[in-house]
């Protein structure tokens, strides 16, 4: 694994995540509302990261993937906790006007752009811990 894959990956997640700071409508469906004020924070936080592991990927590499497990579970929590242990009536209708990739009507499935998220956090977060294990290694041979 090296640095070009993971800054790949991760600048993947950045601009996909930044759909979100704008909101994006595809043929008068929504794929995701502009939700700055509820995720701004998230997003700059990940930006600064991200550019402060562009430059300094010795200690920055770390802070990355602390930064990506962490929103991994908060995203867990926010969305697959509801498909697993049951519907939230609340979750159901705030997404209810999103592109869906498995419609349901009575358990909460999270939407096209979530469950995309979700796997670009999971891909980085993945090549983030190998070449953090792997840059570990080549330093000790």
């Amino acid at each position: 694994m090296n640095k070009k894959i993971c800054f790949i990956s991760n600048l993947c997640l950045l601009l996909w995540f930044f759909l979100d700071m704008v909101g994006v409508s595809i043929n008068g469906h929504i794929l995701v509302t502009r939700s700055f004020r509820d995720d701004g924070i998230f997003f700059i936080a990940f930006l600064i990261l991200f550019i402060w592991y562009i430059f300094k990927d010795k200690i920055a590499k770390y802070f990355l993937a602390g930064w990506l497990f962490m929103w991994l579970l908060i995203q867990f929590l926010s969305h697959w906790y509801f498909t697993i242990f049951g519907p939230s009536e609340a979750k159901i209708n705030y997404f209810a006007d999103t592109i869906k990739l498995i419609p349901s009507y009575s358990r909460y499935i999270p939407d096209l752009y979530h469950i995309i998220l979700h796997i670009l956090i999971l891909v980085s977060l993945t090549n983030m811990i190998i070449y953090s294990i792997a840059s570990r290694k080549s330093k000790t041979n």
